[in-house]
């Protein structure tokens, strides 16, 4: 059995990866970071954390709404998970105070996500 690191298992491999000039947008983008770039590119190789960063740096306001609706749907699974939980506790018959608390969290969860919409 082969042992990986934390870092290895929580690595987005997918920002190393080369983007390819496949359409009209990409081929703007990929463009633009080599244009725009600091650092040395070769062969014109634009990945996606360079393309990230510099979203990041020019149009944060885009990437700012992307990692909020990512939290959000992230939050939302977390809710329903511990919906199934209760389900499965329920179920069980299993009566326990930590119950009680999951369902005070999801309480106030459920507020805080509607205050948000």
């Amino acid at each position: 059995m082969k042992t990986v690191t934390e870092e290895q298992a929580t690595k987005n491999t997918t920002l190393d990866e080369v983007v390819q000039k496949d359409s009209e947008l990409k081929t703007w983008l990929v463009d633009y970071v080599g244009i725009n770039s600091e650092e040395y590119i070769r062969d014109n190789e634009i990945t996606v954390q360079m393309i990230v960063d510099t979203m990041a740096k020019e149009f944060p306001e885009f990437l700012m709404a992307v990692a909020e609706e990512n939290w959000i749907r992230g939050y939302h699974q977390a809710l329903n998970d511990v919906d199934g939980g209760l389900k499965l506790m329920g179920e069980s018959g299993q009566e326990t105070s930590d119950k009680q608390w999951i369902k005070g969290f999801h309480e106030h969860a459920e507020s805080l996500n509607t205050d948000h919409e």
